[in-house]
């Protein structure tokens, strides 16, 4: 008998590839494997009761239905598990190369003892995954730790695992993440000031130093006078400010929430017209009896307004 070819897909609804059979008829089951991995059989639709048949396969080779393949297209066979598996496979390949696609940064590491040095934090975070860099910010003069660090890992699942959970360094819980970046031309002072809202008035400038201490190098505490349930409190470096920017602290038993403090310049344009209807109610409250003081003062107070953490 000399040499034809038989039509196989993968699937009905697929191109169908030709396949060359051997001398005597039959099909080779690595023929078929060759142009299909993993494929152990060949079925087709039955033309007069449209029920799928299989081809009689022994030992390797695949026979022709009624000694004729004709012009139907034959449908490759799969092994339930193994065809399972490939699409798991498959399927952990997709997410393989979606991860690799994402790139690690560099994380901040907040509330550092100032005894932990470069090779401790090394030492701990190396216990996650293959550490790229590590670094502790030290004071320029006199060679001291700020109180935050920054680490890198080559692995981005492994990043992924070590933002997600509270680290206890030499002692003390630390908070690992993602620092904002920083500030561009257009905003030279994006900050390293933050804003605290829901403070209490038995808070004072000292305890909230010492607190904020524990994340970085802390140079100013304000509170308001008369008290007004909130205070500012700026670090010596910017990232540390931002990373702590939307976090939810407890300080002396109270939750306290963490935003940017705005600067003055976003708000200007907002206070000239403050400034300028303000004038105007002056003038309107000055017909009435009482005076215009109290009324415009009171009016004026009532337009203050807080950032939205402090509501």
């Amino acid at each position: 008998m000399s040499e034809l070819y038989i039509r196989v897909a993968e699937d009905e609804s697929e191109e169908p590839m030709e396949i060359p059979s051997e001398d005597d008829g039959t099909v080779l089951l690595s023929t078929v494997a060759a142009q299909f991995p993993g494929a152990c059989g060949l079925r087709y639709r039955n033309p007069e009761s449209q029920c799928m048949r299989g081809v009689r396969l022994v030992e390797g080779v695949l026979h022709a239905p009624e000694s004729d393949w004709g012009n139907l297209v034959y449908v490759v066979n799969y092994p339930k598990d193994n065809k399972r598996k490939m699409e798991e496979m498959d399927a952990a390949s997709a997410v393989k190369i979606k991860r690799g696609s994402q790139k690690t940064s560099d994380l901040i590491v907040l509330g550092l003892p100032w005894k932990t040095s470069e090779q401790d934090l090394k030492d701990y975070f190396a216990t996650f995954g293959e550490v790229i860099m590590v670094q502790v910010k030290r004071d320029a003069k006199t060679g001291n730790s700020k109180g935050f660090g920054f680490v890198r890992f080559t692995e981005y699942e492994t990043q992924t695992k070590v933002v997600s959970q509270r680290h206890m360094i030499d002692g003390r819980w630390c908070d690992c993440k993602l620092p904002n970046s920083k500030a561009g031309p257009d905003e030279p002072m994006r900050s390293r000031k933050i804003f605290v809202g829901r403070c209490t008035e038995d808070m004072t400038t000292d305890e909230l130093r010492q607190f904020f201490m524990q994340y970085g190098e802390v140079t100013d505490v304000f509170i308001p006078k008369p008290f007004r349930a909130f205070s500012f409190v700026t670090f010596a470096d910017d990232q540390v400010a931002q990373a702590l920017c939307g976090e939810d602290l407890i300080i002396k038993g109270v939750s306290v929430h963490i935003s940017n403090a705005e600067p003055k310049h976003n708000n200007s344009r907002q206070m000239m017209e403050r400034g300028r209807f303000g004038a105007a109610v002056q003038q309107l409250f000055s017909n009435f009896p009482g005076g215009s003081a109290s009324w415009a003062a009171m009016f004026d107070r009532s337009q203050y307004q807080f950032p939205s953490s402090h509501v």
